[in-house]
This record gives C-alpha cells, sequence and structure tokens, in this order.
C-alpha cells in the first residue's frame, strides 16, 4: 500500500513551512496572514531509495462561512486517508478549542498522529506542553519550522515509523498508463495483451486503484500499470478522486517509462498538459499516444494537431503517436518506441563523450559575453538518470543567459537523442585548483624579490 503523511493543524500554526522543510521544497507558500493555504498541497519526504506521499492542509478551524468549513473538511479527508498524520500546534500559545476539537478528532479516526508543537524557539508563558500532558499526550517533539530546530529529529522519528517496504510489482519493465478519466487505458492494455483482464466501460472512472499486469514480449518481461484518471479539480474534489491521483502518481514514481494516453477526439486540453507536467517533476520519460485515431477523420487530426496546444514548445519535445486502443493500430510502432525510451533513459554517459559535445556546441555557437567578460565553459559530467542529469561548470554560472541554457539543451537533447526523455542540466561555478595552495618563498627567493624591489624604486628615482 502506498504511505501517505497528513500535516493537519487549525490555522497560522506553520503548517505550511513544515511541509516545504520535509519536502525540502517551496511548493507551500509561507506569510504571516492566517488560512492562506486552501487546497491540500503535495509533495514527498525522501529516505534514501524510499519516497513518501507529505499532505499539506489547510486550517482546520471553527468558522461559518461556506469556504472554511470546505477547507476543514479537505483537511479531515487527507488525514482519512493517510497511514500517518502530524498535528501541528503553535507552542508560543496556550492550548485553545480548536486545538482540542482537532485532538479528539483525530483520536476518533483511531489512526496514529505524531504531536509536533512548532514555534518552540519564541519565548512565551505557554503552558501548551503541560496541558497537552494533561490531556494524554505524554509524547510530542518541539521543533522550529523556521529555523529548522529539531527537524532532524523529526524527519528521523517519521523515518522510524514509516513501512520500509516498497509497493512490490512483479518483475519486468515498468510502464505505468496515465491519462484523464475514459482516455482508453483499459481498453488499450486489454487488446495489448488479448485478455480481458480490466473492466471496461463508457462511464469515465470505472478504474480506481492501480492494477498491474505482467506480459511477456520475445522473452522479456514487461508490467502494464493501469491507473485510474486524473480529474479535473482532484484536489478539492472527492476522496475516492483524490485517492486515485495519489495512486496514479505512486505508479508513475515506481515506473520506468510513461505512457500518456490523450483522447484524440477531444485533442489536449490543459488538464492533459497538467497531469503530463506532474509527471515531469518525478524525471520519468513520457510518450504520448493520441488514441481513438480510427474516430477522426483527416481534418479533425490536422485540427488536432494545428491546436495552440498541441503546437507548444512544451509538447514538442515528446514524442508522439497515433493508435487505437480499441481496433489495435498502432501498437508495433509504440511498443518499439517504448522500449527505446526505458533503455536511452538508463544510459550513463562518459565524461569524455560529453566534454566532445560540450566542445562542439561551444564552437558552433559560442557563450557571449556579460559585463566584458568571457564566459567559459569548462567541462561537463554525468550525474544521474530519471531525470538525465548532466552538471556543467563555469567560471560564471550565475551570469548566463537563459537563451544560451535552452541552446545548451536543446543541442544535447537531438545529439544523444533525447526526446521524451527529462533532461536536467545544472551549472556550477568550477573551483580554482590553485585556490588553498600558499606558495611559500625560500630564503634565497625573498632575498632576490628584495634586490628586485630596490631595483625598481631605484630607477624610478
Amino acid at each position: 500500500m502506498f504511505t501517505s503523511i497528513a500535516i493537519i493543524g487549525r490555522p497560522n500554526v506553520g503548517k505550511s513551512t513544515l511541509f516545504n522543510k520535509l519536502t525540502r521544497t517551496r511548493k507551500a507558500i509561507v506569510s504571516d496572514y492566517s488560512g492562506l493555504t486552501k487546497d491540500r498541497n503535495y509533495g514527498y519526504i525522501e529516505f534514501g531509495e524510499n519516497r513518501f506521499f507529505v499532505i499539506d492542509t489547510g486550517g482546520i478551524a471553527k468558522d461559518e462561512s461556506i469556504l472554511k468549513e470546505d477547507i476543514a473538511d479537505q483537511a479531515w479527508i487527507a488525514a482519512e486517508e493517510s497511514n500517518l498524520i502530524i498535528f501541528v500546534l503553535d507552542g508560543s500559545q496556550d492550548l485553545n478549542n480548536e486545538d482540542l476539537d482537532i485532538l479528539e478528532g483525530l483520536r476518533k479516526l483511531n489512526k496514529e498522529f505524531i504531536t509536533v508543537v512548532n514555534k518552540s524557539d519564541k519565548k512565551s508563558d505557554s503552558q501548551l506542553v503541560h496541558d497537552l500532558s494533561k490531556r494524554g499526550i505524554k509524547e510530542l517533539i518541539e521543533v522550529s519550522a523556521e529555523h529548522s530546530l529539531n527537524i532532524k529529529e523529526l524527519r528521523a522519528l517519521l523515518k522510524g515509523k514509516l513501512p520500509k517496504e516498497k509497493l512490490e510489482y512483479p518483475e519486468g519493465k515498468r510502464i505505468a498508463v496515465i491519462g484523464r478519466p475514459n482516455a482508453g487505458k483499459s481498453t488499450f492494455i486489454n487488446k495489448f495483451i488479448n485478455e480481458d483482464r480490466l473492466i471496461v466501460s463508457e462511464i469515465a472512472g470505472t478504474t480506481i486503484d492501480s492494477i498491474s499486469i505482467p506480459f511477456e514480449i520475445d522473452g522479456n518481461d514487461y508490467i502494464f500499470i493501469d491507473t485510474a484518471g486524473i480529474r479535473k479539480g482532484y484536489k478539492t474534489s472527492h476522496k475516492v478522486e483524490y485517492f486515485s491521483y495519489v495512486r496514479a502518481m505512486h505508479s508513475v514514481e515506481e515506473s520506468d517509462v510513461v505512457l500518456f494516453l490523450c483522447d484524440a477526439s477531444e485533442g489536449i486540453v490543459d488538464q492533459d498538459l497538467k497531469i503530463i507536467n506532474m509527471v515531469c517533476e518525478t524525471g520519468k520519460p513520457i510518450l504520448i499516444a493520441f488514441n481513438k485515431i480510427d474516430l477522426l477523420s483527416r481534418k479533425d487530426k490536422d485540427d488536432m494537431y494545428s491546436s495552440k496546444r498541441a503546437q507548444s514548445n512544451f509538447v514538442a519535445d515528446f514524442i508522439k503517436l497515433e493508435i487505437s486502443g480499441i481496433k489495435g493500430r498502432g501498437f508495433k510502432r509504440l511498443f518499439r518506441n517504448l522500449d527505446q525510451l526505458i533503455t536511452r533513459s538508463k544510459k550513463s554517459y562518459t565524461t569524455s563523450e560529453l566534454n566532445k559535445l560540450l566542445a562542439a556546441f561551444i564552437n558552433s555557437s559560442a557563450p557571449p559575453s556579460v559585463g566584458g567578460r568571457q564566459l567559459k565553459l569548462r567541462y561537463v559530467h554525468f550525474a544521474g538518470i530519471n531525470p538525465t542529469t548532466f552538471v556543467i561548470h563555469s567560471n560564471n554560472e550565475s551570469k548566463i543567459p537563459q537563451n544560451y541554457k535552452r541552446y545548451l539543451e536543446n543541442s544535447f537533447r537531438e545529439t544523444l537523442k533525447l526526446k521524451s526523455i527529462q533532461l536536467r542540466i545544472f551549472f556550477r561555478k568550477s573551483k580554482n585548483p590553485f585556490e588553498n595552495k600558499v606558495n611559500k618563498l625560500t630564503d634565497r627567493q625573498i632575498k632576490k624579490k628584495q634586490r628586485l624591489m630596490k631595483h625598481v624604486k631605484k630607477n624610478k628615482k
């Protein structure tokens, strides 16, 4: 089962700051303004190779407004669906009725929760810890999310309570099939493996959980992971749809390649772009397949490809193929491309190979001068896969223009055939090898230096 952690508490106790510290991101907006977080924010906390889902929720408060009620409902839905809950309180203030209501609600859920007293660095006369002890909370951890106080200790506590084992899939190369509801994911998989193993219906959203289907081609093992469709507004919608999103994104994390099915009869819509962008953040390679292509006339196809979304630079970075899940069209070409993507996305590159390419790109278009100083790209090295990552060392990495960075990225992508593969290029300032070396002069060299200085001064006179 996929493990998720929910962070809940009343407004302005520092949930979003804590979320950012645990996930080591800045996804959640932080402000002194109470109740800024309205929808659920999502991120990951990493312990080695294991990643766990973290949910930042809006503050639970007593309020008659419909908005505040919706925010509280969303927070409780996240708590119900999570395996572990972090209950955050403000250590600079006394325990109040809102805190007590949340505590009572947590006990009714009958789920494990960790009590975190935030803002413990602030001096106050708060009796919060004492009052919590009187109400049965003997174990808690005091932190300051803003100043990273005891965050390491909190991470260690979380690590001890989270499961060590990962979700198990059969052996083989894993292909996650995702898309909006009713894009034809289950129909495609059933036709591909010639078995009616998945429920197929015209009603959108038939698949709720993620389902793994092993198959074999030419003696090689593969697994299709069929996922629930990700609907528009999944952040604020019913918990079943939210849970479907969580499972789908976890399947992407566990996959080797992502097959994004787009309903060709509707073309690429905004929700498609949002889902693709979310997958891009995981670093997995993506192939876009236009399904139900048999329903389109030649004019409909031209209109689909000429739309603004299909013509965008973002979509241009991905391989796009046409298939018909119900008629079995385009399957061989699709699978060949998926297999090649898996191989290329796991490829490592030698430093010499990359530096030859970098030198060729610089000769073709040299980096510009900035402030009268020539930018120099000294060398590049390979740094990892999913995403494929290169690090370029420069004499002034902060001054490299964005258009030149894009030129290098496009050049590497085209030369190494990295279309549909996530590529990240980081720029670092190269270290001076003589920076910490002190050239100590001998006595003879010192005397010679003094004689030369005297000679220079004499000539000046």
